[in-house]
């Protein structure tokens, strides 16, 4: 995929450049270690104009990123986002993926940087998982140990693992992976939440060994006034297999249901779920829409 042309434009430390121009030194901790936290936001074509959804959260999520593991964060969250928007406008983006990147100068130390810089830019992206119920496995790889690591921080290095797990999957035959936790519990795919549903409910892994997605988070919201009870708890690979129906969610994803779990098909149909109804409601959402309440 081409993620830019000779004609893209992005935001790089208070000025607007040229994707093509734009240059990182090759001494950088974040390109020898990782060191470097991040953001994914979609922007879409609502009838109120193009809406970035949920912009100051995932911006105060990026600077909290940065605090766990000590990068500086000295920008203006209110400023950042009036210039995303102007990435938007220069680039004639509708509807599009957002990639804020806070990366750190040459420092071949082990140690906090001293100086950061930051990158916003955007591309045309589609469902990151499409449109198709998934088929995933249980990965052979772990979400790192809490005590390890802020997993909580949405850092660089993390998506190591991650790309180490989906790669696993595909490798194996089926669309995506599912990580469990130091403890064998349900954590995460690789770049998304997770929900199952079972005799009417919702349940989702607590946090604590998970990122706390943003899509998460307003999908409890959204649980709460369609009043369906969505239980935080820890989950067993067990759980997932006997579940009626899973999905998974997030910025990238949206909400793609699941179809199976190793070779384990799930038994409801998916239109007939809650997910597909979080699904419609979590679409009138974020296009500003608002009676997404006459899909229950």
């Amino acid at each position: 995929m081409q993620y830019y042309n000779s004609k893209t434009l992005l935001y790089l430390d208070g000025e607007i450049v040229k994707s093509e121009d734009a240059k990182t030194d090759l001494y950088s901790q974040s390109l020898h270690y990782g060191y470097a936290a991040f953001e994914g936001i979609r922007a879409y074509n609502t009838h109120n104009g193009t809406r970035i959804f949920k912009a100051k959260a995932h911006y105060q999520r990026l600077k909290k990123s940065c605090e766990l593991v000590h990068i500086p964060f000295n920008w203006d969250i209110n400023d950042l986002i009036h210039q995303t928007y102007k990435v938007l406008e220069l680039n004639n983006f509708k509807d599009a993926y957002i990639r804020p990147l806070v990366y750190c100068h040459a420092n071949m130390s082990l140690t906090e940087p001293s100086n950061v810089s930051i990158m916003i830019c955007a591309w045309d992206w589609a469902a990151y998982l499409g449109d198709k119920l998934v088929r995933v496995c249980i990965s052979n790889y772990q979400r790192p140990n809490p005590k390890s690591t802020p997993i909580q921080a949405k850092v660089s290095g993390h998506y190591v693992n991650s790309i180490l797990a989906t790669t696993e999957a595909k490798a194996r035959g089926y669309d995506e992976a599912v990580l469990l936790d130091q403890g064998n519990f349900i954590a995460e795919a690789p770049g998304a939440n997770l929900f199952l549903e079972k005799n009417g409910k919702l349940y989702t892994p607590e946090l604590g060994n998970i990122l706390p997605g943003i899509t998460r988070a307003t999908l409890l919201v959204l649980c709460k006034k369609l009043d369906i009870e969505c239980i935080e708890t820890q989950l067993t690979v067990t759980d997932l297999k006997q579940a009626d129906s899973a999905f998974l969610c997030g910025t990238a994803a949206e909400i793609i249901g699941m179809k199976s779990v190793d070779e384990t098909v799930f038994p409801l149909k998916w239109s007939e779920s809650i997910g597909a109804t979080l699904q419609r409601a979590y679409k009138c959402l974020v296009l500003e829409k608002t009676n997404y309440e006459v899909f229950i």
